[in-house]
C-alpha cells in the first residue's frame, strides 16, 4: 500500500501548500455555514452529511496508490467543512460554549497525536507512508480543523475583536511560526502542526468576513457566492501552482536527507 517511486501520497509542505490550505479553510467556513445556516439544515444534520463526505473522500485517498492533488485537497476541504459544522454543533447546539469546545477539541487532537507518536515514533508528515499512519494523519487534521473553527469563532465573536482584527491576530501568530521556522531550531514538526491549527481560525474569520452582513462587519458576499469564488480559486491554484507529494521516509533514509 506504500506509494510508488519513494514518494508519499500527501502533499509536500511548500508555500503553495499553505496558500491552498488557507483558501480551503476559508471555503470550509463559508461552505459549512451555507448548508447549516442558509439552507437551514442545522448543525447536526450538516455535520452528519459532511462527515459522510469526509469518510468517502478519505477512503478513496487511502486506497489510492499515488498522490492525486485534486483528491488530496478534496479531503482537506471535507475536513474543514465538517470541522465548521461540528464545532458549531458543539459550541452552540450542545451549549458547551467556545472555551469548553476548544478545550475538548484540543484534548482530542493531543490524544490523536500522542497515539500516533506512540505507534510510529514520530508525528512528522514524512512518516505518512502506510494506511495506518495515514488514518492518524487525517484524524489529526479533522480535529485540528474543528479546533481551529472553535478558536476562530471564540476570538471573533466572544472576545469582541470582530472578523478583521481576529484574522489579524491569527495572521500574526502565523508570522511568529514562520519566523521560528527560518530563524530558530524549534522542531519542524511542532511548527507544522502549530501552523496547521492557526490557518484554520484564520480561514474561519476570513470566511465570516466575506459572507457576514455589512452591519456586522462583513462584506455580504453571500455564502454560496463566496464559496463558489473560493472553490474556483482552489482549482486554479491546484492547476497552476506546482503540486508534488512529500518524500517517503524510506526515500529520505536512502538519500541521506532524513
Amino acid at each position: 500500500m506504500n506509494s510508488e517511486n519513494g514518494m508519499s501520497k500527501v502533499a509536500a509542505v511548500t508555500l503553495g501548500f499553505w496558500i491552498i490550505k488557507i483558501i480551503a479553510t476559508t471555503l470550509g467556513e463559508t461552505g459549512g455555514d451555507a448548508v447549516s445556516m442558509t439552507l437551514n439544515w442545522g448543525y447536526a444534520l450538516s455535520s452528519a452529511m459532511f462527515i459522510g463526505i469526509f469518510t468517502a473522500a478519505v477512503s478513496a485517498q487511502i486506497i489510492a496508490k499515488t498522490f492525486h492533488p485534486f483528491l488530496y485537497w478534496t479531503v482537506i476541504i471535507a475536513t474543514t467543512t465538517a470541522g465548521t459544522t461540528m464545532a458549531d454543533f458543539a459550541d452552540r447546539s450542545l451549549g458547551i460554549g467556545y472555551p469548553g469546545g476548544s478545550l475538548i477539541l484540543f484534548a482530542l487532537l493531543m490524544a490523536c497525536l500522542s497515539i500516533w507518536y506512540w505507534r510510529a515514533g514520530s508525528i512528522s508528515v514524512d512518516t505518512v507512508a502506510s494506511p495506518r499512519i495515514e488514518m492518524f494523519y487525517w484524524t489529526a487534521i479533522l480535529f485540528s480543523q474543528t479546533l481551529g473553527t472553535a478558536l476562530g469563532d471564540w476570538m471573533a465573536d466572544s472576545n469582541g475583536l470582530g472578523y478583521e482584527r481576529g484574522a489579524l491576530v491569527f495572521a500574526a501568530g502565523l508570522v511568529v511560526v514562520a519566523a521560528a521556522y527560518f530563524y530558530t531550531n524549534v522542531s519542524r514538526t511542532l511548527l507544522f502542526w502549530s501552523a496547521f491549527i492557526l490557518t484554520r481560525p484564520l480561514g474561519a474569520t476570513l470566511g465570516d468576513f466575506l459572507d457576514k452582513p455589512v452591519a456586522n462587519g462583513g462584506l455580504a458576499f453571500g455564502r454560496f457566492y463566496a464559496s463558489a469564488l473560493l472553490a474556483a480559486l482552489i482549482v486554479a491554484c491546484i492547476v497552476f501552482v506546482p503540486q508534488r507529494a512529500g518524500k517517503h521516509p524510506g526515500h529520505l533514509r536512502k538519500s541521506g536527507d532524513g
